[in-house]
């Protein structure tokens, strides 16, 4: 494991228990992405990349109860809080602990992948990730992003750097470039202290 994916797993060691009680002031529209994201994909097969403690996999099989949904995760403390989440709710998700780069292999396409505030934090490897998911995209399968975009605050930005979260615009720069945008808006947070973003492509 990089010296980054450990920090990341001491981060959400200490993080797990408290995740869901305090993200939502935070992390904005995943209901809402992930909707629009399902509508637009009608899939068979989801994967999400970051999935964290499984409230978006159980979410996606409450609207595609026949789809075949994947999460992957490299925090074994998040991993674990996904899986007594989605054992409450006896949905079918199947849940691999793993680092999302080249050295994955076992995965097989999917209709839509989702990363949704997980790619901000692929630093590096954001980029690597993005072209592992292209590949791992069925031919008429989609891509749907939701993360942090930029701000004006070099406060902010320096307290989420701490925190793992890269908040330069990039993420949106890359995604017009190399995926056919089909939906992308931009969001203001707490009266602009921060920008956001939801973006699906194919």
């Amino acid at each position: 494991m990089n010296q980054h994916n450990l920090a990341l797993n001491q981060y959400y060691q200490l993080h797990a228990p408290i995740y869901d009680a305090t993200r939502w002031l935070f992390l904005f529209g995943r209901k809402a992405l992930i909707r629009r994201a399902v509508s637009i994909a009608d899939p068979r097969s989801i994967l999400e990349v970051g999935c964290g403690t499984g409230f978006n996999l159980v979410y996606l099989s409450k609207l595609c109860p026949k789809a075949k949904i994947t999460g992957i995760d490299i925090s074994p403390d998040m991993l674990a809080r996904a899986r007594t989440r989605i054992q409450k709710t006896g949905a079918n998700i199947q849940l691999f602990y793993h680092a999302y780069d080249e050295s994955i292999h076992t995965l097989p396409k999917h209709d839509l992948i989702i990363f949704s505030y997980s790619l901000s934090m692929f630093n590096p490897g954001w980029q690597k990730a993005l072209e592992i998911a292209a590949n791992h995209l069925e031919p008429n399968g989609h891509l749907a992003v939701l993360d942090f975009h930029d701000t004006k605050s070099a406060y902010f930005r320096a307290w989420m750097k701490l925190n793992h979260v890269r908040m330069d615009g990039h993420l949106l720069h890359y995604l017009r470039a190399h995926f056919t945008p089909v939906e992308e808006r931009v969001f203001s947070a707490y009266c602009g202290l921060w920008r956001y973003f939801g973006f699906i492509g194919s």
